[in-house]
């Protein structure tokens, strides 16, 4: 379906873009990375500086983030590989959603999770 936008007294119908994977992918990889790292700082650095002082909880952010980065890049690579026609086809919307859910599941759990070990870890020694 078209939208219906008007122009210099004539109306016309605009053609709906296709959904380009490669593109959505990328923007999904990029807000990811932003959304992990502000997690990373607000979740996992805190719990690190209550069990420890000086650089350490911020060297913990930097490794870490810097080790999500192969990861998040993976997904891109695999969906950049798409030709022009396979980019526009809606038969790769459910492979799409498979992979948005496990990087988004990625992106927020773990943080948390590694709170929790660090916690776990301070906790012990």
């Amino acid at each position: 379906m078209g939208k219906i936008t008007e122009g210099r007294g004539s109306r016309a119908i605009a053609t709906a873009k296709p959904r380009d994977w490669r593109r959505s992918m990328s923007d999904h990889v990029a807000y990811g990375l932003l959304a992990y790292t502000a997690l990373q700082i607000f979740v996992t650095v805190k719990a690190l500086s209550e069990g420890t002082s000086g650089l350490l909880p911020y060297l913990a952010l930097v490794v870490l983030v810097a080790g999500i980065i192969p990861v998040c890049r993976w997904y891109e690579k695999r969906w950049a590989g798409l030709d022009d026609a396979q980019a526009a086809d809606p038969a790769f919307a459910p492979e799409f959603r498979r992979d948005i859910t496990a990087l988004w599941a990625m992106v927020i759990g773990l943080p948390f999770g590694l709170t929790l070990i660090f916690k776990a870890l301070l906790s012990v020694f």
